[in-house]
């Protein structure tokens, strides 16, 4: 009788301690998203990149860098420049956060992203005439391989995998001397077909030869009759988020 108490005691206890470390480990997992878009950061990442070009090409850069947000002409979403990785992303890229309850884990942060990403912006005198961006839904990854598909097929991305926003106004453009701007854009935001108003809140900086963007909006998923991923282990889920990007320009 002792042995077997003694076997089901410990049998108990490595179950508890296995199911902890289970946990343990889900939760480093879903917890470990990235930071929401941040311009220094963004800029930094420019700055180091750009670092190994030659001196000429340095000097001819810093430049131009001052007048890069003021001077009229078209620039194009660079997809060449930077790295991508969900973990860590220097180049171009879009994607959400929303937040989520785990059982037996708590609060998180679900994010999703892709550097799928292609369009343009126009700058006349000393504004922001126009803008179009759009990002390929079906490209998006998250922080565990386990949810890309739920993301995916919550956003619809198989019949509506195009995502995009299109200014409807034109931006003034505060002077620069080669610091940080601060706007809001308004514009249409379409996904899954459906397309609302947005204000993004953007930040700008001009870095030798590009532009560097980053921007933040929160919408509400049931707007774009976008459904909140569900699963066991889910026990609640907000119905709102943000739509985040990281974009670097450049004239071709």
């Amino acid at each position: 009788m002792r042995n077997r108490r003694a076997v089901i005691i410990t049998t108990c206890v490595l179950v508890a301690v296995v199911g902890a470390m289970a946990a343990y480990g889900a939760w480093r997992v879903l917890s470990a998203a990235p930071e929401e878009v941040s311009l220094d950061a963004a800029v930094a990442s420019v700055e180091e990149e750009q670092a190994s070009n030659d001196t000429v090409e340095k000097v001819a850069d810093s430049a131009d860098a001052a007048d890069a947000l003021s001077t009229d002409g078209v620039w194009y979403v660079d997809t060449e420049s930077g790295s991508f990785s969900f973990e860590e992303a220097s180049g171009s890229f879009i994607g959400f956060r929303v937040k989520e309850e785990l059982a037996k884990i708590g609060d998180i942060t679900a994010v999703g992203r892709t550097d799928q990403v292609e369009g343009e912006l126009s700058i006349q005198n000393g504004q922001l005439v126009s803008a179009a961006i759009t990002a390929d839904l079906s490209t998006i990854v998250t922080n565990d391989s386990r949810r890309d598909n739920a993301a995916r097929s919550a956003m619809n991305a198989r019949e509506n995998p195009i995502a995009s926003f299109v200014l409807d106004e034109p931006v003034d453009l505060p002077e620069t001397d080669g610091s940080q701007i601060a706007v809001q854009a308004l514009g249409q935001l379409t996904v899954n077909g459906i397309s609302k108003a947005v204000v993004f809140e953007l930040e700008a900086k001009a870095v030798a030869r590009s532009i560097v963007v980053v921007g933040q909006a929160e919408v509400t998923f049931a707007d774009y009759d976008v459904a909140v991923p569900s699963a066991r282990i889910v026990v609640s889920a907000e119905d709102h988020g943000l739509v985040e990007f990281q974009l670097l320009f450049v004239r071709r």
